[in-house]
């Protein structure tokens, strides 16, 4: 009896291992929230000079940022937030169902072998930078796919966002949102099919039992299983193509106006991109100017991971 108690484990140490565990926790929490407060706090006291400093300054850096287009902090940031939010809201549309098709064919259709080799690929896709798909973009893509666009603006062009001449080259907004949906595709393909894989056996086998064809067990079963997590993905490509910056500027013809013409060149621009091309020959007033632009971008960036919480919650319930 004396040696099987002396072999026991003291309950004391067990509880001295749980305490330092939940600290560890604890501070990782912590630390999480003080990162976040710290770039807020970042942005807003190198942004002040452009909040409360000399305006008459200000217009000048800002017109000497848009060669005199716009003439005060809103207009210059306005078509920067439409660019940023359209070229994001393009490449979501195109890799989503592209995505979702991937992860139920990984996860329902591919044999085994054949899963497992495209799981790698997502994987490898995910991680590649996002120069390289910069380089790909402006040296392969723009070239390839200006006869696309071409044919695009001459059968559709009556569609004001599909409107001609398509530019050659086409360094516009739909070929930046082509590489940035290849982007953000493998992100949405994981996270999905992590997803639907975890569907419950029963629920799939019962809708097979009923005569439910597989495409209706899938539309039944496993997408109702996988929306939130849908969603999830959705939303988290999304915020990766709102802050994209190399691969935008390295294709993009930069424009500032409100335009929804993606196959013309010199329309929009994104908040990221432009912050990387005026940086370098940027005075310090203008760097606060581009920091406040990189605020709103924050801000924009906090409400779509805000309004993803939101709506999983709607469709969990």
């Amino acid at each position: 009896m004396s040696s099987h108690n002396s072999g026991a484990k003291p309950q004391g140490d067990g509880k001295i291992a749980d305490n330092v565990f939940k600290v560890i926790v604890y501070a990782c929490g912590i630390l999480i929230l003080v990162a976040l407060a710290a770039v807020t706090l970042f942005l807003l006291f190198r942004a002040w000079p452009l909040i409360g400093g000399d305006q008459k300054a200000n217009v000048a850096t800002i017109e000497s940022f848009t060669g005199g287009g716009a003439h005060n902090f809103w207009q210059y940031v306005g078509p920067l937030v439409f660019g940023t939010v359209l070229v994001a809201a393009l490449a979501l549309v195109i890799a989503f169902f592209i995505a979702i098709g991937i992860a139920l064919f990984i996860s329902h259709y591919a044999p085994k072998r054949v899963a497992t080799v495209l799981n790698y690929v997502v994987d490898l896709l995910a991680a590649i930078p996002s120069v390289i798909y910069g380089l790909w973009g402006g040296i392969v893509l723009v070239p390839a796919i200006h006869p696309f666009w071409n044919w695009v603006a001459t059968y559709l062009g009556w569609i004001p966002i599909f409107s001609g001449p398509a530019a050659n080259p086409s360094r516009t907004v739909a070929s930046v949102a082509v590489v940035l949906a290849v982007m953000i595709l493998p992100i949405i393909t994981s996270m999905s099919r992590d997803i639907f894989v975890q569907t419950p056996r029963l629920q799939q086998e019962a809708a097979l039992a009923l005569g439910a064809t597989k495409w209706e067990m899938i539309k039944l079963a496993v997408l109702p299983f996988g929306r939130s997590g849908i969603v999830s993905a959705s939303m988290l490509g999304l915020g990766r193509a709102l802050g994209e910056t190399m691969a935008v500027l390295m294709i993009l013809s930069p424009g500032l106006k409100y335009s929804v013409k993606i196959l013309q060149a010199s329309q929009n621009q994104t908040i990221a991109a432009n912050i990387a091309a005026q940086y370098p020959e940027a005075n310090g007033l203008g760097v606060s100017t581009l920091i406040g632009t990189g605020l709103v971008l924050f801000v924009i960036t906090f409400a779509v991971n805000a309004l993803a919480r939101v709506v999983t919650r709607k469709v969990v319930a």
